[in-house]
């Protein structure tokens, strides 16, 4: 039998000073590996519900809608097939190889999302980067 009285343990210091050198080798490396790239390339002019359009100078724009099926009408013909190398081959021969022409998209409150980020693709692989969204005005409330 061990009749020896208990020792008492002192409190267990544990040091921090390597697991401070660890974090900052982390940091350090999501720092130098990280890659800061532009996501969106388009310009992407939003204009506001309420406010009234206004009077633009005779120049050409190329209209494109997005049905609520999600089917695209360019200058109120529709396309073939609704991928986006048709979309882009139909924007690049209204366009005539010009860059700057605006292009408006309407597109129905029930479209697919898809369909009008495939517009914006397209548009934005082409170079065009004057996109503007039309909205309705909301209803007057009496």
């Amino acid at each position: 039998m061990n009749i020896r009285p208990a020792r008492r343990q002192r409190n267990a210091l544990v040091d921090m000073t390597p697991l401070i050198d660890v974090v900052f080798l982390l940091l350090i490396f999501f720092m130098v590996s990280t890659t800061f790239d532009k996501q969106t390339q388009l310009k992407v002019d939003l204009p506001e519900a309420s406010a009234i359009p206004e009077e633009q100078k005779e120049q050409k724009v190329i209209e494109v809608v997005v049905d609520s099926k999600g089917r695209f009408y360019i200058d109120d013909r529709e396309l073939v097939t609704h991928d986006v190398e048709t979309l882009k081959r139909a924007l690049k021969k209204l366009a005539e190889g010009r860059v700057d022409l605006p292009v408006r998209v309407t597109s129905d409150r029930q479209a697919p999302f898809q369909a009008v980020i495939m517009v914006m693709d397209a548009a934005g692989q082409l170079g065009m980067s004057r996109l503007s969204f039309l909205t309705r005005a909301p209803a007057a409330e009496n």
